[in-house]
């Protein structure tokens, strides 16, 4: 029996918080840091279960990016995983979809950094393809090792979004997008 639970970070109990620690050790290999940890976090979750165990995850984190410097507030998939035995059968785009959804109606736009371009392109997220930064203190410092690696979902608050344009993401601790 398949089963999909949406919850906000503070309504995960300790069982599922330890289940996603399994998930993310067997879907990254020791490429799961603790601040990739934290990045999860403060938003809400999707878990897809098979049979009782979980199968897939992942959470929409509100973030501020500044399009042209224009802030917007964007909602950011983090931590989305399947279980490389269940990768393939449509578990993790049945979470991204309704992270998608969330997004659609909570956001003006999403937001992600990924490798997996063709899944997130399937699912109609788009490439950015203009200059990327992350905001300091000291200023707007450039990231242009993420290009290629940023992906935004438009919303019906910003149906078309210029990829072309700056894009810029607030600073947070360990990975900046």
């Amino acid at each position: 029996m398949i089963e999909q639970r949406v919850v906000p970070s503070d309504g995960l109990t300790d069982d599922e918080r330890t289940q996603m620690r399994a998930l993310f050790a067997a879907a990254w290999e020791g490429g799961f840091s603790q601040e990739d940890w934290d990045h999860a976090f403060g938003g809400v979750h999707v878990l897809r279960r098979v049979d009782g165990k979980l199968v897939a995850h992942g959470a929409v984190a509100e973030r501020t990016l500044w399009l042209d410097g224009v802030p917007l507030r964007a909602g950011y998939l983090e931590a989305v995983a399947t279980w490389p035995e269940h990768q393939g059968h449509g578990h993790g785009s049945a979470v991204v979809e309704t992270l998608d959804a969330i997004i659609r109606r909570d956001y003006q736009l999403g937001g992600l950094s990924t490798g997996r371009h063709p899944f997130y392109e399937r699912l109609g997220w788009l490439a950015w393809r203009g200059p990327l930064a992350v905001r300091t203190a000291e200023g707007d410092i450039p990231t242009p090792e993420e290009s290629r690696a940023i992906f935004v979902l438009p919303t019906p608050s910003l149906p078309e979004p210029d990829l072309d344009a700056t894009l810029v993401c607030d600073s947070r601790p360990g990975d900046a997008w």
